[in-house]
C-alpha cells in the first residue's frame, strides 16, 4: 500500500476537512480495528495539518481514567482523569471544549509547554458509549474553531458505526 499523506495546511478547513475525510475513509476501507483506525486517523491529520500533538485517550474505567492512546507528537501525559483538564472535562461532559489559549484554561495539564491552542472531541462507539477523546494540540493561540469541531466530528463518526 502506497498512500500518500496530505498537506492541507493553507487549504480552506471545510475543504481540507473533507479531503481528509475522503482519504481517512479511503484508506481504512474495510478495517474493523479501532487502535488500527486510532493510529491512522491520529497520523493523517497530524501530517495534514502539522499539529503539535494529535491523538486520542482511551477509556480505561468509565467516568473515572482514560489513557494515552495512538498518537503522533511528543510525549503526551499517560493517564488523565475525569473532570481534570481539557481532556477530562470533555470526556465527564461528553462534549467538544475549544480552547483559544491554554494559558487561560484553569486546570490545563501541559504535556507539552509549548502547547498554546487545543481542542477536545468526544468519540462514542455504534452504543453511544464514551470509547475516547480526540485531543489535537497547537503551538498557536486561536487555531481551532468550529470548522475544526465539524470537521473533526465528522471524521470521529466512523468510530460510532
Amino acid at each position: 500500500m502506497a498512500e500518500v499523506t496530505l498537506d492541507l495546511r493553507g487549504v480552506p478547513k471545510p475543504q481540507a476537512y473533507g479531503e481528509l475525510a475522503g482519504q481517512i475513509n479511503a484508506v481504512l476501507d474495510g478495517i474493523d480495528d479501532e487502535i488500527a483506525e486510532m493510529a491512522t486517523v491520529s497520523s493523517l491529520i497530524h501530517n495534514a495539518f502539522g499539529f503539535l500533538w494529535t491523538g486520542f485517550y482511551r477509556v480505561v474505567t468509565p467516568d473515572v481514567l482514560m489513557r494515552v492512546g495512538p498518537y503522533q507528537g511528543t510525549l503526551g501525559c499517560l493517564e488523565i482523569s475525569f473532570g481534570r483538564g481539557v481532556c477530562g472535562a470533555a470526556a465527564a461532559e461528553r462534549r467538544s471544549i475549544i480552547v483559544r489559549d491554554v494559558n487561560e484554561f484553569a486546570d490545563h495539564i501541559a504535556c507539552d509547554a509549548r502547547s498554546r491552542s487545543e481542542i477536545v472531541l468526544p468519540v462514542k462507539n455504534a452504543r453511544g458509549e464514551l470509547i475516547a477523546v480526540f485531543d489535537v494540540d497547537s503551538e498557536s493561540v486561536g487555531t481551532f474553531d468550529a470548522d475544526d469541531e465539524r470537521g473533526l466530528t465528522t471524521i470521529l463518526s466512523r468510530f460510532a458505526r
